[in-house]
């Protein structure tokens, strides 16, 4: 993550690597080998949750940057973080918010892999569009995707097949310390961004909000008549990964203007999204409640 700041990037990015290795791996744990045919038997339902990731998430940035006339710069970095789907941690928050416990997981696959494609797509389109000469290999897209979601969510799924008794062990342990190293990278990426999120300015900060806000909206109304669908398809949709949009941005050289636009989205999205998350959980618990006969 190439970030400037009082903490050193090679730190950061240790923290950061570390923490997306133990978090994707205790999901794999807790994935039962077999439960994907749920999924498989309801093509018409993973397919409006990817409509709701990969294209409409897209074009809602784009109309919300549009109407309110943002710098080039400020609308570069929101798009770049409106076609980097499949963020390493949606997948937790969406399980965390009551996600459905067997689509959350396929749809993260689904985005993960398919965003190797969709992202170099919209790449191109955006060439078409601002007159740039962007790019975005599907050899280094790939090699992210994989080294930070797909190999440790693997890892975890096969230790839970062949060694069951051991990885219900293991799971709730390695929950608590992920999620202890989340909050220590989160700690870190604010003590290094937080000027860049406090620079980014009022109409940046709505138009992020506003995006993140929509997304949540669409993807909800789209995932299905269960509520477990519609939330995964919600947070799905709405939280971005920035390890996708920073390798693009940095690749191509991007100025740093793009780069704390990118940033600012990265933590202004993850505070718009607490709300919703809340209201789930809350539905989610009121549901599981006894009622008095």
């Amino acid at each position: 993550m190439p970030v400037t700041g009082v903490v050193p990037d090679w730190l950061l990015s240790a923290v950061a690597g570390a923490t997306l290795f133990i978090i994707m791996f205790d999901l794999g744990l807790a994935i039962v080998p077999g439960q994907f045919r749920w999924v498989f038997t309801r093509p018409g339902l993973l397919a409006r949750a990817l409509f709701c990731v990969l294209v409409a998430m897209p074009a809602l940035a784009w109309l919300v940057a549009r109407l309110l006339d943002l710098p080039r710069a400020a609308e570069v970095g929101i798009m770049l973080m409106a076609v980097a789907p499949g963020a390493p941690v949606a997948l937790r928050r969406s399980l965390g918010a009551g996600g459905h416990r067997s689509f959350a997981p396929a749809l993260q696959i689904a985005v993960a892999v398919l965003a190797v494609a969709s992202m170099p797509l919209w790449i191109a389109a955006f060439n078409e569009y601002y007159a740039g000469s962007a790019t975005a290999d599907p050899r280094d897209l790939a090699r992210q995707v994989f080294i930070a979601q797909l190999l440790p969510l693997s890892l975890g799924m096969a230790m839970r097949r062949v060694a069951a008794a051991r990885a219900a062990w293991l799971e709730p342990k390695l929950k608590r310390i992920g999620g202890a190293l989340l909050v220590l990278l989160l700690v870190l990426v604010l003590v290094n961004i937080w000027e860049v999120v406090v620079s980014a300015g009022l109409r940046v900060s709505l138009a992020i909000v506003l995006v993140t806000t929509l997304a949540l909206m669409v993807g909800h109304a789209l995932g299905g008549p269960d509520p477990a669908t519609r939330t995964a398809t919600a947070i799905s949709t709405a939280v971005r990964n920035p390890g996708l949009a920073l390798l693009v941005a940095t690749l191509n050289a991007a100025s740093p203007a793009i780069i704390g636009a990118i940033l600012a989205y990265f933590v202004i999205a993850a505070l718009a999204v607490i709300p919703y998350i809340a209201w789930r959980r809350r539905a989610v618990a009121t549901a599981a409640a006894p009622t008095d006969a």
